[in-house]
Protein backbone atom coordinates (compact mmCIF):
# COMPACT_ATOMS: atom_id res chain seq x y z
CA UNK A 1 0.00 0.00 0.00
CA UNK A 2 1.25 3.32 -0.50
CA UNK A 3 2.44 5.59 1.89
CA UNK A 4 -0.51 7.85 3.40
CA UNK A 5 -0.50 11.41 2.97
CA UNK A 6 -0.75 14.47 5.16
CA UNK A 7 -4.78 16.71 4.63
CA UNK A 8 -4.15 19.53 3.96
CA UNK A 9 -7.74 21.17 4.94
CA UNK A 10 -10.76 20.19 6.52
CA UNK A 11 -12.85 20.44 3.47
CA UNK A 12 -10.33 17.63 2.06
CA UNK A 13 -10.87 15.37 5.13
CA UNK A 14 -14.84 15.95 4.73
CA UNK A 15 -14.05 15.09 1.24
CA UNK A 16 -12.94 11.34 2.06
CA UNK A 17 -15.68 10.88 4.57
CA UNK A 18 -17.98 11.26 1.45
CA UNK A 19 -16.16 9.04 -0.62
CA UNK A 20 -15.45 6.18 1.90
CA UNK A 21 -17.96 7.24 4.96
CA UNK A 22 -20.38 4.32 3.63
CA UNK A 23 -17.64 1.69 4.05
CA UNK A 24 -18.03 -1.54 6.86
CA UNK A 25 -15.34 -2.92 8.00
CA UNK A 26 -16.85 -5.96 10.07
CA UNK A 27 -19.54 -3.87 12.13
CA UNK A 28 -22.89 -3.35 11.74
CA UNK A 29 -22.45 0.17 10.86
CA UNK A 30 -20.68 2.50 8.63
CA UNK A 31 -17.42 3.76 9.28
CA UNK A 32 -19.04 7.81 9.23
CA UNK A 33 -21.61 6.35 11.79
CA UNK A 34 -19.14 4.65 13.97
CA UNK A 35 -16.80 7.80 13.42
CA UNK A 36 -19.72 9.63 14.47
CA UNK A 37 -21.17 7.92 17.21
CA UNK A 38 -17.57 7.80 19.13
CA UNK A 39 -17.72 11.88 18.81
CA UNK A 40 -21.45 12.04 19.96
CA UNK A 41 -20.08 9.65 23.12
CA UNK A 42 -16.94 11.68 23.82
CA UNK A 43 -18.91 14.79 23.57
CA UNK A 44 -22.33 13.79 25.94
CA UNK A 45 -19.26 13.43 28.73
CA UNK A 46 -17.59 16.62 28.45
CA UNK A 47 -14.81 15.03 27.62
CA UNK A 48 -12.98 17.86 25.79
CA UNK A 49 -12.99 19.08 21.93
CA UNK A 50 -9.14 17.37 21.33
CA UNK A 51 -10.68 14.07 22.32
CA UNK A 52 -14.09 14.82 20.82
CA UNK A 53 -12.26 15.74 17.61
CA UNK A 54 -9.62 12.11 18.37
CA UNK A 55 -13.23 9.93 18.67
CA UNK A 56 -14.23 11.63 14.97
CA UNK A 57 -11.04 10.93 13.64
CA UNK A 58 -9.72 7.94 15.29
CA UNK A 59 -10.51 5.74 12.30
CA UNK A 60 -9.15 7.67 9.46
CA UNK A 61 -6.72 5.62 8.25
CA UNK A 62 -9.18 3.38 7.40
CA UNK A 63 -10.24 5.38 4.67
CA UNK A 64 -6.76 4.91 3.10
CA UNK A 65 -7.07 1.39 3.08
CA UNK A 66 -10.00 1.30 1.34
CA UNK A 67 -8.61 3.59 -1.13
CA UNK A 68 -5.45 1.12 -1.91
CA UNK A 69 -7.89 -1.83 -1.50
CA UNK A 70 -5.90 -3.13 1.52
CA UNK A 71 -5.91 -6.54 2.95
CA UNK A 72 -7.60 -7.08 6.42
CA UNK A 73 -5.79 -10.32 7.06
CA UNK A 74 -2.58 -7.82 7.77
CA UNK A 75 -2.17 -5.34 10.20
CA UNK A 76 -1.89 -2.16 8.06
CA UNK A 77 -1.44 0.24 11.09
CA UNK A 78 -4.71 2.51 10.48
CA UNK A 79 -3.87 4.38 13.89
CA UNK A 80 -0.28 5.38 12.00
CA UNK A 81 -1.64 5.74 8.99
CA UNK A 82 -4.15 8.26 10.41
CA UNK A 83 -2.01 9.99 12.40
CA UNK A 84 0.31 10.55 9.02
CA UNK A 85 -2.90 12.03 7.61
CA UNK A 86 -3.93 14.17 10.19
CA UNK A 87 -0.46 15.29 12.07
CA UNK A 88 0.39 18.37 9.88
CA UNK A 89 -3.38 19.38 9.98
CA UNK A 90 -3.82 18.70 13.82
CA UNK A 91 -2.95 19.57 17.22
CA UNK A 92 -0.79 16.27 18.91
CA UNK A 93 -4.15 16.50 21.36
CA UNK A 94 -6.38 15.24 18.44
CA UNK A 95 -3.63 12.76 17.07
CA UNK A 96 -1.92 11.13 19.99
CA UNK A 97 -5.21 9.33 21.92
CA UNK A 98 -5.11 7.79 17.83
CA UNK A 99 -1.71 6.98 17.35
CA UNK A 100 -2.74 5.09 20.79
CA UNK A 101 -6.08 3.37 20.22
CA UNK A 102 -5.11 0.17 19.30
CA UNK A 103 -2.46 -0.37 21.99
CA UNK A 104 -5.01 1.07 24.80
CA UNK A 105 -7.41 -1.98 22.90
CA UNK A 106 -4.41 -4.74 23.32
CA UNK A 107 -3.89 -3.63 26.77
CA UNK A 108 -7.38 -3.38 27.82
CA UNK A 109 -7.06 -7.20 27.01
CA UNK A 110 -4.16 -7.95 28.76
CA UNK A 111 -5.62 -5.92 31.76
CA UNK A 112 -8.98 -7.72 32.12
CA UNK A 113 -10.25 -10.70 30.53
CA UNK A 114 -14.05 -9.26 30.72
CA UNK A 115 -12.88 -6.43 28.71
CA UNK A 116 -11.58 -9.20 25.79
CA UNK A 117 -14.58 -10.87 25.96
CA UNK A 118 -16.55 -7.95 25.55
CA UNK A 119 -15.40 -7.15 22.48
CA UNK A 120 -17.40 -7.31 19.02
CA UNK A 121 -16.31 -10.09 16.86
CA UNK A 122 -14.34 -8.08 14.37
CA UNK A 123 -12.22 -6.16 17.17
CA UNK A 124 -11.01 -9.41 18.51
CA UNK A 125 -10.20 -10.76 14.62
CA UNK A 126 -8.45 -7.21 13.86
CA UNK A 127 -6.82 -7.82 17.43
CA UNK A 128 -4.64 -11.14 16.68
CA UNK A 129 -3.59 -9.11 13.92
CA UNK A 130 -2.50 -6.17 16.16
CA UNK A 131 -0.40 -8.08 18.18
CA UNK A 132 -2.61 -9.65 20.67
CA UNK A 133 -2.93 -8.53 24.13
CA UNK A 134 0.06 -6.79 25.62
CA UNK A 135 3.04 -8.30 27.71
CA UNK A 136 3.56 -7.05 31.11
CA UNK A 137 6.45 -4.69 29.68
CA UNK A 138 4.49 -3.53 26.95
CA UNK A 139 1.67 -2.80 29.69
CA UNK A 140 4.31 -0.78 31.82
CA UNK A 141 5.46 1.14 28.87
CA UNK A 142 2.78 2.18 27.70
CA UNK A 143 0.81 3.32 31.21
CA UNK A 144 4.20 6.12 31.22
CA UNK A 145 2.49 7.26 28.32
CA UNK A 146 1.57 10.83 28.16
CA UNK A 147 -1.77 10.20 26.39
CA UNK A 148 -2.49 7.12 28.15
CA UNK A 149 -5.93 8.32 30.06
CA UNK A 150 -7.15 10.06 26.99
CA UNK A 151 -6.05 6.58 24.95
CA UNK A 152 -7.87 4.79 27.36
CA UNK A 153 -10.78 7.07 26.58
CA UNK A 154 -10.79 6.44 22.98
CA UNK A 155 -10.70 2.86 23.30
CA UNK A 156 -14.06 3.15 24.96
CA UNK A 157 -15.80 4.97 22.98
CA UNK A 158 -14.94 2.94 19.90
CA UNK A 159 -16.18 0.01 21.05
CA UNK A 160 -19.30 1.61 22.43
CA UNK A 161 -19.67 3.37 18.62
CA UNK A 162 -21.23 0.37 17.03
CA UNK A 163 -24.40 0.39 17.15
CA UNK A 164 -27.29 0.45 14.63
CA UNK A 165 -29.67 2.13 16.85
CA UNK A 166 -27.69 4.41 18.13
CA UNK A 167 -28.05 8.31 16.70
CA UNK A 168 -25.25 10.66 16.04
CA UNK A 169 -24.57 14.38 15.35
CA UNK A 170 -24.05 14.99 11.17
CA UNK A 171 -20.39 15.26 10.60
CA UNK A 172 -21.05 18.87 9.99
CA UNK A 173 -21.71 19.28 13.62
CA UNK A 174 -18.19 18.78 14.09
CA UNK A 175 -16.91 21.29 11.66
CA UNK A 176 -16.24 24.15 14.45
CA UNK A 177 -14.98 21.82 16.58
CA UNK A 178 -12.57 21.05 14.15
CA UNK A 179 -11.51 24.18 12.88
CA UNK A 180 -10.62 25.25 16.48
CA UNK A 181 -8.18 22.46 16.62
CA UNK A 182 -6.15 22.96 13.55
CA UNK A 183 -2.49 24.20 13.82
CA UNK A 184 -1.69 27.35 12.90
Amino acid sequence: MSEAIALKSIDELFSLFEQYGNEHYGEGVSQSLHMRQCATLAEQEDAGDALIAAALLHDIGHFHAYEHNANYEQDFHHERVGVTMLDTLFLKQVTDPIRLHVAAKRYLCAKDDGYLNSLSEASKQSLAVQGGPMTEKQMRSFEQSNSFSNAIALRRYDDEGKKIDQGAAPLSYFRPLLERLIKN
